[in-house]
């Protein structure tokens, strides 16, 4: 199976600019290409990812991969799909930034094997030294404005904001040009791969390069990353889910992904992995036989985050899920714990008040919401429906003590399956 193929039975070859002469070139031995990702953050989310894996896929074939990071076009923004202008970053941001996404970027991509060891680019390297004139001179005398405004990204900010686009924003994709022209002078690179928004900015690069060094270089796009209903995958009611674990946690990251719409299982288990179409449909053919046992989206999750966080991590967000499962709580640490308590209601309490005697259970489930009164709670816990840290209770004139806190202050309460709440004492 060739690059292409796989990219094809994986649903990630949206469109490419002369794809029989690509196929061609791909024939004749391995090419270099491109994917830019621009540090607008000190981390890259599940948004990147698909590039990310490309270069990877391509990195697998024997090809050779760049990973460009955007010193210079993040200080000016992509308007790609954005409804309103980035705020500018600072020359100290962006270097932050960069220093956050470079250890991520090393997680996909092999910088020490010898065949074909992928590379790491900084286009300010390159854009810094131009002076203005120069640089109007040298790209921009070789595009046209009215194939600029043509493009999808300029056209739709033009046509929806009042303010329309600023001339900053109506340059980047100059910028993004002018690095394929330097990145096919400078190291033969032929390729660059990016999402379909990518296109209009990809485009330019082909067209300045074929004119400046009458050189052939592609472009080829594929899919954004989308759910079934069309919303951009990758964002949560808080926000994008960021590759760094201090923004998201590994149990956070890990329960994105269990959490998938069967819907949308296949495509991403098609697009975030590296299992192979067997394992692949297997997991499809498991999730319409069984959906319930989510097998699909289980083996997603641990994929992405074993890849992004590591065994370590992989095996402390399993925990920390099957605990939210009804498991047992025996050996578990503290920080693993940490991780459920901000996924579950929680109430704080007075320590002084755990003190022996204790406080009355009833009074307790009233107090997190679990029961609607004591008389319903007593009900609940004479019919085996309620759980202390995940042990199931049975005695209605139980009481919680300081004896039985978690780490010294917490108590996990649950109803039922999966109906919990927290007490967190002080």
């Amino acid at each position: 199976m060739t690059i292409l193929d796989e990219l094809r039975w994986r649903g990630l070859l949206a469109d490419c600019t002369d794809l029989d002469a690509l196929t061609k070139r791909l024939s004749e031995g391995p090419i270099t290409l491109y994917a830019g990702f621009d540090p607008t953050a000190d981390s890259l989310h599940v948004g990147n990812l698909v590039p990310l894996f490309a270069l990877r896929r391509f990195q697998l074939h024997g090809h050779h991969p760049i990973a460009l990071a955007g010193g210079s076009t993040g200080m000016i923004g992509d308007p790609s799909g954005k409804p309103d202008e980035r705020n500018l970053l600072t020359p100290d941001q962006l270097s932050r930034n960069l220093d956050g996404i470079r250890p991520q970027l090393a997680k996909f991509l092999d910088f020490e094997v010898r065949s074909n060891p992928a590379r790491l680019v900084n286009n300010y390297d390159w854009t810094a030294p131009v002076g203005v004139l120069e640089f109007l001179r040298d790209v921009g005398k070789h595009v046209s404005v009215n194939a600029m405004v043509a493009k999808d990204s300029v056209r739709s900010r033009m046509e929806t904001r009042d303010a329309g686009i600023s001339y900053a924003e109506f340059s980047y994709m100059l910028l993004q040009g002018f690095d394929f022209y330097h990145l096919r002078k400078t190291y033969g690179c032929e390729l660059q791969v990016g999402a379909t928004d990518q296109w209009g900015n990809i485009t330019v690069g082909t067209e300045l390069t074929r004119r400046k060094l009458g050189a052939t270089v592609w472009g080829l796009v594929f899919p954004l990353l989308t759910k079934a209903d069309g919303a951009k995958y990758g964002k949560t009611a808080d926000g994008a889910v960021w590759l760094d674990p201090k923004r998201t946690s590994p149990y956070r990251f890990y329960q994105f992904f269990v959490n998938a719409d069967d819907a949308d299982a296949g495509t991403l288990l098609r697009t975030l992995t590296f299992l192979e179409r067997e394992e692949i449909q297997d997991l499809e053919g498991a999730l319409q036989t069984d959906p319930g046992a989510r097998a699909a989206q289980k083996a997603l999750a641990r994929e992405l985050t074993r890849l992004v966080h590591g065994e370590d991590a992989l095996a402390a967000a399993v925990r920390a899920s099957e605990i939210l499962f009804g498991g047992s709580l025996e050996g578990v640490s503290e920080e693993v714990f940490g991780d459920v308590v901000g996924e579950v209601p929680t109430t704080e309490f007075e320590k002084t008040k755990l003190a022996s005697p204790g406080v009355a259970l009833p009074e307790v489930l009233v107090h997190v919401g679990l029961c609607s009164s004591r008389g319903q709670a007593r009900k609940d816990i004479e019919g085996g429906g309620i759980y202390l840290n995940n042990e199931r209770l049975a005695d209605a004139v139980r009481r919680i003590t300081s004896n039985d806190l978690l780490f010294g202050k917490y108590v996990l309460l649950r109803k039922g399956k999966r109906t919990y709440a927290m007490l967190s004492v002080r």
